[in-house]
């Protein structure tokens, strides 16, 4: 790896202040090394000349002395944000061939911002998956390595190949989106950082939707300084997204101060359920220790609604998603399988179209919508979120973040026979994080520790609605003690 594709977005951006790079030297650094890691198909769609034009004028505004927040950084853009002129597919069949007339919100910032786009990046077929084995493309390959083995191991999901490719040094940072830990756990798997902010504190328009209520994006990145950066750029009011919050945007980086004593660590009884993975357990042992001798105080908390959060995400995220996807339909863009009537186009556009996963998902949400079965699946589905939020509430009173397990488990082989065999399998890999997306809060992951087989497990910090800068302040003093992988 070279080593300008080792410096962090913060370190970056302070070399090409000082002139010690260009934005071209920075950005074919990147794209080499994209050319290099060709085989962890990371990348659906690679963009170097795009990149290299919009090095190209950051280093004329570095020169002119009017560089943006991020002029010169060079990003991968996740599969599900729409970019003007540039192939949008969601790593669906579906979707073959489109390309956006319009930019996403959140890239649109971003560039405003002055990065490079180097490409789009793999994902589960419309977010759906926790493996990246969904994508239409083949699944990303997560850099990571078991010891004494060859295997390729997941990248996690569905923002895997944006997981993939900050690990592998494919780019500076890269957008995620995550609707019940899509951005936390390929974090986890991979051995970065990710945070998904508080819902509505980041635009949804031009994210294509898979579940409208919990869909949310963010930044995977080196560390969490960059995280703190890259949200500086894309949270904002959004007029065109109705769910966006006009809420204002806090200087995220100055909350790093590196001072956490005081700070009440929540630690909810039912993240440990009998039979947690030992590894797991020990390295959130860990993380507790090391911010008690910061002067944080742990606390003892109850989220007593937990044990339903994994089958009420399964009831409305499905339901949401066959309401989304009604508009795959083959006549206005996309994959198009004629038919001899309208409805047999409808039926082998959909049925070639769409993977297993997304065909499972929408048919299990057309069912729970159905009449005679909306009451007794999705509105009782919707009750208990309301719990699930309210268990939240009674917990920040006694406490300012909550420190959980990112995944229960390191990262699996692709093609795990037992994930593939039974979907349930692949479902409890969001134990610990889909109950946030269902609260709407603000949720952080950071490599925390390695398991005995020298792959990479995540903690999570939790924190109150638009208080994404103490769980960052919390993550940077736990980032510094663990210095993971030597960073």
């Amino acid at each position: 790896m070279s080593e300008l594709t080792k410096l962090t977005i913060a370190k970056a951006k302070e070399g090409l202040k000082k002139k010690e790079f260009s934005a071209v030297e920075l950005t074919e650094a990147y794209i080499k090394e994209m050319e290099n890691k060709r085989g962890l198909n990371a990348y659906v769609l690679e963009t170097p000349e795009i990149a290299l034009e919009q090095a190209k004028v950051s280093d004329k505004k570095y020169a002119a002395g009017t560089a943006g927040f991020l002029q010169g950084i060079p990003m991968g853009i996740k599969d599900l944000f729409c970019t003007k002129g540039i192939r949008t597919t969601a790593c669906s069949h579906i979707l073959d061939g489109f390309v956006p007339p319009y930019e996403s919100t959140v890239t649109q910032k971003l560039l405003d911002a002055g990065i490079s786009v180097l490409g789009k990046l793999n994902m589960d077929e419309f977010a759906m998956g926790g493996s990246n084995e969904t994508s239409y493309y083949g699944p990303a390959v997560n850099p990571m390595k078991a010891k004494n083995s060859s295997e390729n191991l997941v990248a996690g999901g569905s923002s895997g190949g944006s997981a993939a490719a900050v690990a592998a040094g494919m780019c500076a940072a890269a957008t995620g989106t995550d609707t019940g830990g899509s951005i936390r756990q390929p974090s986890a798997f991979c051995g970065v950082t990710g945070i998904k902010p508080t819902y509505g504190r980041c635009s949804r328009y031009g994210i294509i939707a898979f579940a409208s209520s919990l869909d949310q994006a963010g930044p995977i990145a080196k560390d969490v300084r960059d995280c703190a950066l890259l949200l500086n750029s894309m949270c904002g009011y959004d007029a065109k997204d109705s769910t966006s919050a006009p809420v204002e945007v806090p200087d995220f980086e100055k909350f790093l101060t590196g001072d956490i004593r005081g700070l009440r660590i929540g630690v909810p009884a039912e993240f440990r359920p009998e039979g947690l993975n030992s590894e797991a357990a020990a390295c959130w042992d860990n993380g507790m220790a090391l911010l008690k001798e910061h002067g944080a105080e742990i606390v003892p908390i109850s989220l007593p609604h937990t044990k339903y959060a994994l089958a009420v995400y399964y009831i409305i995220a499905p339901a949401e998603a066959s309401s989304n996807l009604a508009r795959y339909d083959g006549i206005r863009y996309g994959l198009r399988v004629p038919g001899k009537h309208l409805d047999d186009l409808y039926i082998n556009t959909r049925s070639e179209g769409f993977g297993n996963e997304v065909k499972r998902r929408v048919m299990i949400g057309t069912y729970v919508l159905s009449a005679g079965y909306y009451d007794a699946y999705y509105l009782k589905a919707q009750k208990v979120r309301r719990l699930i939020h309210n268990d939240f509430e009674e917990a920040f009173k006694k406490c300012d973040v909550i420190l959980t397990p990112t995944s229960p488990t390191d990262a699996f082989p692709i093609g795990d026979k037992s994930m593939r065999e039974n979907p349930i399998n692949m479902w409890l890999n969001d134990v610990f994080t889909v109950s946030v997306n269902l609260a709407g809060l603000p949720a952080i992951s950071i490599p925390a520790g390695l398991s005995s087989r020298g792959l990479p497990l995540g903690l999570q910090f939790i924190g109150r609605a638009f208080d994404e800068g103490t769980i960052l302040k919390a993550a940077h003093v736990l980032e510094k003690d663990i210095n993971f992988a030597g960073k």
